[in-house]
């Protein structure tokens, strides 16, 4: 999820400062030690069934995965707190 955000943003020049990231972003994401999880229907009924606190459906589907998961989120968005996930940052 956190790709195609990265991937789409800096495509639509509202993250111009990720380029490097943005085309290398399976690279950069191995090389900080995270792991590829993959979205399941568990995550995205989840995402859709979320009360409206936040709308971005990027967001919301982080906030499902972390939810299901039982994984910390790394995100500077204190609208996830609502949620009652586990936030880093």
């Amino acid at each position: 999820m956190s790709a195609w955000e990265i991937a789409t943003k800096y495509r639509l020049g509202k993250l111009p400062e990720a380029q490097f990231v943005a085309e290398n972003v399976t690279a950069n994401v191995t090389a900080e030690g995270f792991a590829e999880l993959p979205i399941s229907m568990q995550h995205a009924q989840r995402a859709g069934d979320l009360v409206g606190h936040h709308r971005d459906p990027f967001d919301r589907m982080l906030i499902a995965q972390s939810m299901l998961e039982n994984m910390t989120l790394v995100s500077n968005e204190q609208a996830f707190d609502a949620y009652g996930v586990k936030r880093l940052w």
